[in-house]
């Protein structure tokens, strides 16, 4: 029994990047992976959901805002492409997570969540 319960904690803790959203998963990437994706010419789009004020104060080049307190309400018609590749970040990582979670629940099926700008380093 205890064996059991070890093992699905550690499958909890590091069973892959996927984070489960009923049909729909988001997958959680390293900012070095979501560096290659911007390098290597692949179609995508950035979106940043922290706020206007943060935006403006500094973003990553090419990042499309929506706050994370509004992707329910402007997704769907800003980002019509539910198979699109999305990468998702915020200040910290945690308004990026709940954000790629909401995208996931309304269908989105290429949402990466790479984190918070305040450790990016590109």
């Amino acid at each position: 029994m205890i064996s059991i319960l070890f093992a699905l904690v550690v499958l909890y803790s590091f069973g892959g990047a996927f984070q489960s959203s009923g049909e729909h998963p988001y997958e959680t990437i390293s900012q070095e992976k979501a560096k290659e994706i911007m390098d290597s010419g692949k179609k995508y789009t950035l979106l940043d959901v922290r706020t206007q004020q943060e935006y403006d104060e500094k973003h990553i080049a090419g990042a499309y805002l929506i706050p994370d307190y509004e992707i329910e309400s402007r997704a769907e018609k800003e980002l019509p492409d539910k198979d699109a590749l999305i990468l998702v970040y915020c200040r910290s990582g945690s308004r990026s997570k709940k954000a790629s979670q909401k995208l996931a629940e309304l269908g989105y099926t290429n949402v990466k969540d790479f984190g918070g700008i305040n450790t990016w380093r590109y």
